[in-house]
């Protein structure tokens, strides 16, 4: 199928750089979740996590790093390559992440992060193994952590966490398998794959009633299907989607194809829909390209991430930190991913 949706030009791709470049180095405003142990663990973000401290909060400083990586490969000649070179290498440095795994190996952090910022962790891996190898192996001993507690987490979760916002099970997921699929990790790509079959497999007749909530950055439907549309070969991901959205052809739910209205994106909590028409367009993008040409849904799937992109981009509001901090990174995914 040529690819027809829009492409991500250098002029944005320029623009999102200028925007993660000022977020991985801006410390303040920040929302800190730190368990604290004793006196001496009252410190500043930059102390905590020296590779880390930027961009609000640690999960979103972690997807801005895997965004200026991934937008340094995809074009080489970007005015701002060196300046992202040079923020990737002293911010990724060995020392740096020597810090930032002892963070998470300290007494009552196995819960911090988990499972969202985890897998974005092992996402930036990917990224850096493209962008550059000696960088990915600074990374390795955090990887190591993230890639444990996943395997630890994962068996003991009993159900799927489906609700969309940071917890959601399918995202993380599908996030740890591209990561597995880069480093050639089998046992880890093996679970991820089984486990969605084993949690998602008999999915039937997903009615779309609750969703979206009113803080959602991510679709539990989509996120599902994607993560489906990883593990499983195409014709049998064509017989599961129609098992589970079995009105897709259709345009049905409609709710998941008409983009979000976002009431007031100034508001922090309102603006995550401005990242799920993101996270849909994102979805419906890796959906289409699962499906055959011949197959109507695809065309269905491909409208569906166009007008979720068409909704989004507008919105992403650089003077605005509460969106200008995470959204470029969704943004970049969503327009880049294949």
């Amino acid at each position: 199928m040529p690819d027809a949706f829009p492409t991500l030009s250098p002029a944005q791709a320029s623009e999102f750089a200028k925007l993660g470049l000022a977020n991985v180095h801006r410390e303040y405003p920040h929302l800190l979740t730190h368990p604290v142990n004793d006196a001496g663990d009252v410190r500043s973000p930059r102390h905590l996590h020296p590779a880390f401290y930027g961009s609000y909060d640690w999960h979103s400083c972690v997807h801005q790093h895997c965004m200026l990586a991934r937008l340094a490969r995809l074009f080489p000649a970007l005015p701002e390559r060196p300046e992202i070179d040079l923020a990737l290498r002293e911010n990724l440095s060995a020392a740096n992440i020597a810090a930032e795994t002892a963070y998470f190996t300290a007494p009552g952090r196995s819960f911090f992060e988990r499972p969202y910022g985890w897998a974005w962790l092992l996402k930036l891996d990917e990224e850096l193994r493209r962008y550059d190898p000696a960088l990915a192996a600074n990374l390795a001993p955090l990887v190591a952590v993230m890639r444990a507690g996943l395997m630890a987490y994962l068996p003991a979760l009993t159900h799927p966490v489906r609700h969309g916002v940071h917890n959601n099970t399918a995202f993380a997921v599908k996030l740890a398998l591209d990561y597995a699929r880069a480093a050639d990790d089998q046992e880890l790509k093996l679970f991820c794959t089984s486990r969605m079959a084993y949690w998602f497999g008999h999915d039937t007749d997903y009615g779309a009633r609750w969703e979206p909530s009113g803080e959602d950055f991510l679709s539990p439907a989509l996120t599902e299907a994607e993560v489906m549309a990883a593990v499983l070969p195409p014709d049998n991901f064509s017989r599961w989607l129609g098992r589970f959205l079995p009105n897709l052809h259709t345009g049905e739910p409609v709710k998941l194809f008409t983009p979000v209205r976002v009431s007031n994106p100034s508001d922090a909590k309102i603006a995550h829909l401005i990242g799920l028409n993101l996270n849909r367009a994102w979805c419906w993008r890796r959906i289409s390209l699962a499906l055959a040409e011949s197959d109507p849904r695809q065309n269905r799937a491909r409208d569906a991430a166009l007008r979720h992109l068409e909704a989004a981009l507008p919105m992403i509001d650089v003077g605005d930190f509460n969106r200008a901090h995470w959204l470029a990174s969704f943004a970049v995914y969503a327009l880049t991913e294949s």
